[in-house]
This record gives C-alpha cells, structure tokens and sequence, in this order.
C-alpha cells in the first residue's frame, strides 16, 4: 500500500465508521460518541483487521483538541457563570477535589504511585460537555436554573483543566524527587509567560481580532469569514506554543473567548462548528485507537472500582453539595446525573499523562474504558434521577 494513501484511509475509515457507528448508538439511544469511539477502538492496533496510521491520527486529533478548545472559549460566558457563581464555583471544586481524591485512593490500592493514582483521580473528576448538553437538549432543560447551573459546573471544571494542562507537563518534568524551588520557579515563569500571552489577547488580541473579522465580513464571502475564523483560531493557538510555551489547547481557548466578546463572536463560532465537529470527531476516534478492549475482561473489579467513582463518587458529592446550598431536589438529582460521566478532557489529560509517562498504558486503558462505560450509562442514570426524583416530590396539597 503506497504511503501516500495513509492520510486518506485514515480519514475514510474514521468517518464512515465514526458516522455508521455513531448513527446505531443514536438508534439505541446512546451518545454518539459511543460510536466515534468505537470506531477508533474497530480501526486501532488492539483488535483484528486493517489498521489505520497512527501518527497521522495523533496529528489529526490535536488538530481537534485545537478546535475543542477553541470551542469551549467561544461558548464561555463569564456573566452567565457570575449568575450561578454561588453553587457552581464551590460545587465544581470540592467534587474535582472529592473525586481526584477518591480516585487516589483507590489508584494506590491497586499498587499506582503517589503521582499516577492522583492524576487517574483528576481525570476522572471532570464531565464530558458534549454529554450534558444532548442530555439536557433531550429534557428542554438548557434554559432552566439547573441546566444553567450544570453548565456554569461544567464550564468551571473545564476552566481547571485549561489550567492543569498548564500545570501537568512542569510538574512532570520535576521528576520523583522535586526540588520544590526549581518546581516553584519553573511554575512561576510559566504562569507569568501564560499571563503575559493572556494580557497580550486581551489587549491587543481584543482590538485586532473584531477589526479583522469585521474586514473579514466586508468581503462578503462565507468561505473566507471561515477561513479566517479557523485561521485565527490554528495562528493564535500556534503563537502560544511557539512564542509564550504555553499549549496549544491554552492558545485556542484564549482565541475563542477574545472572539466571543466581539460582535461577529457569534457568527464565528457558526461558521466554525462544522469542521469543529468534524474534527472532534477524528479526536475521538483516535482516542478509541489508543482502547485496549482486552482491559475490560482481564481487569473487570479496576474498571468497576473506577467506574464507581464517576457514577457514585461524583453524583453523591455534587447531590451533597447541591443539598447544602439549598438547591430543589430534582434540581439536585439532575446536576448529579449530569456529573455522572467523563469525556473529552479525561481524554485529553489521560493522553497527556500516557505521553509523559506519568501514567502507564493500564491506567490509560482504565480510564478510557470507565469513560466509554459512563456515556453508555449515563441515559440510565438520568432514568434513575426522574424516577427517584418523582418517588421523593411533595404530594399535591388537596
């Protein structure tokens, strides 16, 4: 097969799989990222038949953490978030700080180190957007205070992961026996080269940027507005990693959230969704790639264990927290529900981990095999909350 064929195979593979097998999980009411990841987990190295390129793939996916990232700033609106700061802020940080915990303990029960049992337990603690927002569309309940809490819940944690992708690779590079001043500086000098890039969008990005796209929008054409969108999103993200050594993922979401406070933010982030979604798609077909299937029968109480601590750990944490801020209780059971999965920044910080080596491929496999897990079971939970929610609502007064 000649090599030039590479780069297309892997991308008629990914997509006819990802949108075949995506259309069953619909058929059987599940997320379709059910299907994009197991199209990865048909077309990987772990099971039988042709094997797509995994380097191309890889490259693919960052691609599409890029787009996500850039996604995630679009549709961040800190004065929706202000509005439900009291429960969500607290709320997303004691149940990232319950389930990081929770999962370090049970890593250290299974033989994992100090460093990989807490960052198994940090991936694990937050939920997957994509999941809660087709979960809350199904209810029609996006709109109402407790789809709005869930999500400012959700924004929050993605706000922490930004910061842990940050973080993670120093940390990392510090070795098992840290020099906590070397570790202090290099933090240090990373966050203020973060902060310099972040003032830098802000001041200039901020005038540039709506100037652009409003010059942009006077050529009248569709495909150069999406052009330059994309454009802008792949230059800024590139500028963070070459210029000011921050991530790329970093870059994007700064990009998004500058665009998304000018006035073309929302037509940018229309123009931009549906090569977004594409790759988005290839993202999580390549993290299928990385499954191992074989974790599932050769480690069933791991996987149990760590499954456990998403639907049980988390829901239990985010339903006691709700219930001290005085929120309804099927106000609560929904948010509970909602925090009862992960996804795509599991994904990428598990995959983060993997390449520093921080966590070995078993703890990778475990992680990806509970997520798949608790998007297939995550209609179900939400099944269980309206009922239970039902069972305990006050009777009508007569």
């Amino acid at each position: 097969m000649p090599h030039d064929d590479s780069l297309i195979l892997t991308l008629v593979s990914g997509f006819v799989l990802a949108f075949a097998l995506g259309m069953l999980a619909l058929r059987l009411k599940l997320s379709p990222l059910v299907g994009y990841l197991l199209a990865g987990v048909v077309v990987g190295p772990f099971t039988p038949g042709w094997v797509a390129d995994t380097g191309l793939a890889a490259q693919l996916a960052e691609i599409g953490v890029i787009l996500l990232m850039f996604g995630v700033g679009l549709h961040f609106s800190l004065p929706d978030l202000m509005k439900v700061r009291k429960i969500a802020l607290p709320g997303a940080l004691v149940q990232i700080a319950v389930a990081t915990a929770l999962g370090w303990a049970v890593g250290r029960l299974m033989g994992m180190g100090d460093a990989e049992a807490a960052l198994m337990g940090f991936a694990l603690s937050v939920a997957s957007t994509v999941v809660l927002l087709r979960a809350l569309e199904e209810r029609k309940a996006v709109k109402t205070e407790t789809g709005a809490i869930a999500v400012g819940w959700l924004i929050v944690e993605d706000l922490v992961m930004v910061v842990a992708l940050v973080l993670v690779p120093l940390l990392a590079a510090a070795g098992a026996a840290p020099d906590l001043g070397q570790i202090g500086l290099k933090i240090g000098g990373t966050l203020l080269s973060v902060a310099i890039f972040v003032a830098f969008m802000l001041v200039v990005g901020g005038r540039v940027l709506p100037w652009l796209l409003v010059r942009i929008a006077h050529t009248r054409s569709r495909e150069l507005f999406t052009l330059g969108v994309l454009a802008i999103a792949l230059g800024i993200a590139y500028l963070a990693y070459a210029v000011f050594g921050a991530s790329f993922a970093l870059g994007a979401f700064i990009a998004g959230v500058v665009l998304n406070g000018t006035p073309l933010g929302h037509n940018a982030a229309e123009r931009s969704l549906p090569l977004r979604d594409a790759f988005a798609v290839l993202f999580f077909v390549s993290v299928g790639m990385l499954f191992d299937p074989r974790v599932l029968v050769e480690q069933p109480g791991p996987v149990a264990a760590v499954l456990a601590i998403i639907i049980v750990g988390k829901s239990v944490a985010a339903l006691a927290i709700t219930t001290v801020f005085k929120l309804e209780r099927h106000g609560s059971l929904i948010v509970a529900a909602s925090l009862a999965q992960i996804g795509e920044f599991s994904f990428i910080l598990a995959g983060v981990g993997l390449k520093l080596q921080i966590l070995s491929r078993e703890t990778h496999d475990l992680i990806l095999a509970a997520a798949l897990l608790s998007i297939v079971l995550n209609p179900f939970v939400f099944k269980l909350a309206d009922r239970v929610s039902r069972k305990v609502a006050p009777a009508p007064a007569s």
